[in-house]
């Protein structure tokens, strides 16, 4: 279980930065500090597919990150299955399979060897690192380029590849930042089922994504960050009871026109 207790994060502004009339208005801007983060809450529970929506800046990103220990916030807790990550980092991360936007392969090296080099870094014995490779490629339907550069990969391959590395360790909750992004039909389907198949064995699993149909097929819980702020947190059925005809956009719209407050059950 992931629990997330009032997240925040600012970025201190560039000397000579000049606000536009624009960013003068946005609350987020005080003091030469940019709070990309101000009050994040949720909780994510064994077996929970948590989908986290947001318009374009809101925090999402930034969000994901603090939770894989990428970037330490300036307020708040986050606790997996009780470790806390800002006291005990180190071990909070053999926890984590975190998933960011950028794939960050090793381009000389194979699909394979990009995997199995994390998987060392995790002290796994190359008899675990086989298998646990071997199942992934299969999840993933990956065998046929496993011994294909990161260089000459396709964007759905390179992505395939990005998730086995995040997972080969077996972590207790996953973490993916859009995972399906410029993916193709076909690519897109095989890492829904992956996710599936993790909430299947009682992984927990947060995805950001701006793909509603996403969230309805695999979603258990919704969060919707707006502009740094968890405006709604609750199961699937509550966000989708605030459209009248249970439409999953006009439920989003509905939250983003709403002020900035908890709604639903965190």
């Amino acid at each position: 279980m992931i629990e997330i207790k009032q997240l925040a994060k600012g970025f201190t502004l560039s000397k000579g930065n000049k606000l536009s009339d624009t960013e003068k208005q946005d609350v987020r801007y005080s003091n030469k500090v940019f709070h990309s983060v101000r009050d994040v809450s949720f909780t994510c529970g064994q077996g929970e597919v948590l989908g986290l929506l947001g318009p374009n800046g809101a925090g999402k990103t930034t969000t994901l990150r603090m939770l894989s220990t990428a970037l330490k916030p300036d307020a708040g807790a986050v606790l997996i299955n009780g470790v806390d990550v800002l006291k005990e980092p180190v071990k909070a991360r053999k926890l984590i399979g975190f998933l960011s936007a950028d794939t960050g392969l090793y381009g000389k090296l194979t699909a394979y060897e990009n995997i199995a080099y994390f998987a060392k870094l995790h002290g796994m014995s190359d008899a675990a690192i086989k298998k646990r490779i071997d199942e992934l490629f299969t999840l993933l339907n990956m065998h046929d380029f496993a011994n294909r550069r990161a260089d000459n990969m396709s964007t759905g391959m390179k992505q395939k590849t990005a998730i086995a590395r995040a997972v080969v360790h077996s972590p207790k909750v996953v973490i993916f930042d859009e995972p399906t992004t410029g993916l193709d039909i076909m690519t897109v389907q095989t890492v829904l089922d992956f996710i599936q198949s993790l909430k299947t064995t009682g992984i927990p699993v947060i995805f950001s994504t701006h793909h509603l149909d996403e969230v309805a097929s695999l979603c258990d819980r919704v969060v919707v960050i707006d502009k740094g702020i968890s405006s709604f947190s609750g199961a699937l059925a509550q966000f989708s009871a605030l459209s009248a005809t249970g439409d999953l956009r006009q439920a989003f719209l509905s939250v983003l026109q709403q002020q900035p407050a908890a709604q639903g059950a965190v």
